[in-house]
C-alpha cells in the first residue's frame, strides 16, 4: 500500500540498534529510539522493532502499543514497518508517545495478520520479559491490513488489550463485536478506494449498539471526509490520540461493566 522512501530508510538505519532476541541475552543499550530484533516463531526467524521512549527507565512499568503494518510494509528487513503509520510520528513527536512501542513485521502480504498472530503474541511476550511493561496498558493498533489485524486479533484475544485503534481496517462487524467491551477509536478516510469505509462504519455501529443498550458511551470513529486510504499520517498525527490511549486501562470499571453488563453476552 505504500512505497519505500529512501531518505526515511536512511534515517531509520541511523536510528536503529540491531539486536538478537534470546531468552538469556541482556538488553542492549538503547543508543537509538528503535531496536531491530529477531526471534524464532515455530521454527522461522521473524523480525520486529521496538521503540523505547525518551527517558525510558526499566524500573517503572510503561504503557505499551503494538503496531501492525499494512501489506506494503511486509518483509523481513525490520525497517519497512517503521515507514508508515506510527513510526514517522514517533520520530517527529517523541514527546507525545510515552510508550514502549512494538512493531512486528509480517513477512508476507498474502497472509492476514490473524494467520501470524503467533508473531504478535511472541513479540509481546518477549517484550514483557525484556522491558518494564504495564500488562494492564497494552494497546493494539495498525493500518490497512494491520487495521484488519486489530479487529481480528482484538476479537480473538480481548483479554490482552486496554484498547483498539484500527486505521482503515476492513473486517466483519459480527467478528469484531466479540470484543465489544474494549474501548475503540477507529479512523477511516471517506474516500478510501482500497478499504470500503462502510466496513469500518458497520463495525463501529455494531459496537455502539451494545453500548447504547446500556446507556453507556460507545466507540469513537473519526471519518475524514476528504481523505482516501492513506489517512494514517493524519490519524497518528492527532495529538489527542496518544493522550486517549494513555487513559485506557485493562480491567477498568468501564471495561468490567461492558463485559459483565446483563444481556450483553460475549459472542
Amino acid at each position: 500500500m505504500s512505497q519505500v522512501r529512501p531518505r526515511l530508510v536512511a534515517c531509520l538505519l541511523a536510528l536503529c540498534v540491531p539486536a538478537v532476541t534470546t531468552a538469556s541475552a541482556a538488553p542492549p543499550p538503547a543508543d537509538g529510539p528503535f531496536q531491530i530484533r529477531h526471534l524464532r516463531v515455530k521454527g522461522e526467524t521473524m523480525t520486529w522493532a521496538a521503540w523505547l521512549p525518551p527517558g525510558y527507565d526499566r524500573a517503572r512499568a510503561w504503557p505499551c502499543i503494538v503496531f501492525l503494518n499494512g501489506s506494503g510494509e511486509c518483509g523481513t528487513d525490520g525497517l519497512r514497518q517503521l515507514e508508515q503509520g506510527i513510526g514517522p510520528e514517533l520520530l517527529a513527536h517523541p514527546e507525545r508517545w510515552p510508550f514502549v512501542v512494538l512493531l512486528p513485521q509480517k513477512p508476507r502480504d498474502d497472509q492476514e495478520w490473524e494467520e501470524r498472530e503467533d508473531l504478535v503474541l511472541a513479540v509481546l511476550a518477549a517484550a514483557r520479559r525484556r522491558w518494564g511493561i504495564d500488562p494492564d496498558r497494552v494497546a493494539l493498533t495498525g493500518i490497512s491490513q494491520g487495521g484488519h489485524g486489530v479487529w481480528m486479533i482484538g476479537a480473538r484475544h480481548p483479554e490482552l488489550w486496554s484498547c483498539l485503534v484500527p486505521v482503515c481496517g476492513y473486517g466483519r462487524a459480527r467478528t469484531a463485536s466479540r470484543a465489544w467491551w474494549l474501548p475503540v477509536w477507529a479512523f477511516q478516510g471517506a474516500k478510501d478506494d482500497v478499504v470500503d469505509p462502510r466496513e469500518t462504519q458497520e463495525i463501529v455501529a455494531e459496537l455502539a449498539r451494545h453500548a447504547q443498550a446500556g446507556g453507556r458511551p460507545g466507540p469513537r470513529l473519526t471519518l475524514y471526509p476528504d481523505l482516501g486510504h492513506g489517512c494514517w499520517a493524519t490519524a497518528y498525527g492527532d495529538s489527542a490520540l496518544p493522550t486517549w490511549v494513555l487513559g485506557q486501562k485493562r480491567g477498568s470499571p468501564e471495561q468490567e461493566w461492558r463485559r459483565g453488563a446483563p444481556g450483553r453476552e460475549w459472542r
